[in-house]
Order: structure tokens, then C-alpha cells, then sequence
């Protein structure tokens, strides 16, 4: 008999463990199916960084690296970095909201970077690394509004995400994508920076 409790107590345990939002290992990007997916645009910072963060979440089909908010057409990364484009460092997310809501991908987003900072994040300073939210629909917006006011009791101070329309979204180059996890031990930047972020998410890294 305690032998059976002690099995029940063990099968509670882990159900516990399994609340909440999915995280599942890195995996390759799935087809977007437009009538089932879902399209949200963030930007956190450095699009390495936020990449390496929502390609883990389960129910992301796609996480991809690019650029959106701008006024030059179809920018290369030089370009935007020079800061002549207005253009923000994004990931554009497609997901399946019966797995992943939008509301567990903007508790994420959050948790992801420093939405407080009103010029940029961590070492990575500019107009391309401040933090958005590019809404695909009334419905987006208003859970991003209504998320955003939740989110703020989290921090000391205001936060500075701008939540706007979404614009035309250029990809980056393919060598930009899946970046973390394509050069963790060749770029010094990803154990430096995104490693870290990754560790206090209790992400893959």
C-alpha cells in the first residue's frame, strides 16, 4: 500500500512538473499552414538572441530572423546596421495557437530580454535593437496591450515596448538563421551573451 502511494505522490510530482508552457529542444522549422499558424513579429534586441529563445518553444512551427519597421526596401544586415534603414532586428514567430497561445508567447517575449531599456539591450545599443511587438491582427493588438500593462509589475521600471502594425518583414540571410545554435563555439558573442539567457530560461544551450 505504501508502496502504491508512494508511486501516486511520484505521478503528481511530475504532472506538477509538466504545467505550464511547453519548451521543446531545437528543431528544424515546420510548413506554415495559413488557415492553422498564427504570425507574431518581436523584437528583443539582437535577433540571435531571441531567435535562440522562441525556435525552443513547443508549438513555434517557425522562428526567423529579420527585419521590419523600416523605410528602405529589402535591407541587407549592413544596411541596417549602419542605421540608415529604421528598420528593427526581428523574429518573425509562426505558431499553432492551439499548442502555444499568444498570450504564453508574449509571457515568454517578456522574460526574453529587458523591455524597460529605451536604447536597446545589454552591449547592443540603437534604433535596430529596441524592443517591439509587430501585431498581425486587432485581436494580437489587444492582447498585446492588455499583456504588456499585466507584464509591468514585473518591473521597476516603465516598460518601453512599442506595439505597432506589422510592415513588410524582410528575411535575413540564411547564415543568420539559426544562429545560436549554427555558431555557439565559433562567435564569442553566443556564450557570452545569449548562453547566459538561455541558462536563466531554462532553455537548451
Amino acid at each position: 500500500m505504501k508502496l502504491l502511494s508512494l508511486i501516486g505522490l511520484f505521478v503528481l510530482i511530475l504532472a506538477g512538473c509538466k504545467s505550464g508552457p511547453k519548451v521543446g529542444k531545437i528543431k528544424p522549422d515546420q510548413e506554415i499552414v495559413p488557415e492553422k499558424h498564427q504570425l507574431i513579429t518581436l523584437g528583443g534586441g539582437c535577433y540571435w538572441c531571441i531567435e535562440a529563445v522562441f525556435q525552443q518553444l513547443d508549438g513555434v512551427i517557425s522562428s526567423t530572423s529579420g527585419f521590419m519597421g523600416g523605410f528602405v526596401p529589402d535591407p541587407d544586415y549592413e544596411e541596417v546596421c549602419q542605421g540608415t534603414t529604421g528598420h528593427i532586428e526581428v523574429i518573425q514567430v509562426a505558431y499553432d495557437p492551439e499548442i502555444i497561445s499568444t498570450n504564453e508567447l508574449l509571457e515568454w517575449f517578456w522574460k526574453a530580454h529587458d523591455p524597460t531599456d529605451p536604447f536597446g539591450q545589454g552591449g547592443d545599443r540603437g534604433e535596430r535593437y529596441l524592443s517591439h511587438i509587430f501585431y498581425h491582427s486587432e485581436e494580437q493588438k489587444e492582447l498585446a496591450e492588455a499583456s504588456k500593462e499585466a507584464a509591468q509589475k514585473d518591473f521597476n521600471r516603465p516598460i518601453v515596448t512599442t506595439i505597432r502594425e506589422a510592415e513588410p518583414f524582410y528575411k535575413a540571410k540564411q547564415d543568420h538563421q539559426d544562429y545560436y545554435f549554427n555558431n555557439k563555439s565559433k562567435n564569442s558573442y553566443c556564450p557570452a551573451v545569449i548562453t547566459p539567457k538561455l541558462k536563466k530560461l531554462n532553455l537548451e544551450h
